[in-house]
């Protein structure tokens, strides 16, 4: 079963114009090459609320895998992860385990990262870096899993 994809880039400054959005399309670029379809995209601004509206309305509209790029980090605005941890049914933790041990390999400020993992509502979430390459790169590292993870959010069968 194809996987249906939300993207949602959480940023104030892309959200207001200020810059272009990078890492939205660069998930959009690896989404596509792995044969999933990307059915929502969408630009908020640090703001839980924003992140949580757009999250749910993700799931809703079928998304079995939302990826988010962008508040992970320690900035005062970085709110993604209580975000997402409002709203979560479970957490996932060897997601984010993942991704930052793999990340240290390429750069020892990969330890200051947030990026989780969680279910929420019927919808496997992963909270990736802002940086397009941290996102990419994070993606990468736990890709293995998300069919996996999709299948058992959204209820459905599983092979194992």
């Amino acid at each position: 079963m194809q996987i249906q994809v939300g993207i949602v880039t959480i940023s104030d400054r892309a959200s207001s114009g200020e810059y272009v959005d990078l890492g939205g399309p660069a998930l959009k670029e690896v989404a596509q090459k792995n044969g999933w379809q990307v059915l929502c995209e969408a630009i908020v601004p640090d703001n839980a609320d924003r992140i949580q509206e757009t999250l749910r309305s993700f799931a809703q509209q079928g998304c079995g895998l939302i990826l988010t790029t962008g508040g992970t980090g320690i900035g005062r605005r970085d709110v993604t992860p209580e975000a997402v941890r409002a709203i979560m049914r479970v957490e996932l933790p060897g997601f984010g385990e993942v991704m930052r041990s793999e990340s240290m390999k390429i750069t020892p400020n990969s330890i200051l990262s947030r990026s989780l993992a969680a279910i929420v509502d019927s919808s496997l979430v992963i909270a990736l870096p802002g940086k397009p390459s941290g996102a990419v790169e994070c993606l990468g590292f736990v890709q293995g899993a998300i069919p996996h993870g999709v299948a058992l959010a959204q209820r459905r069968p599983t092979s194992c």
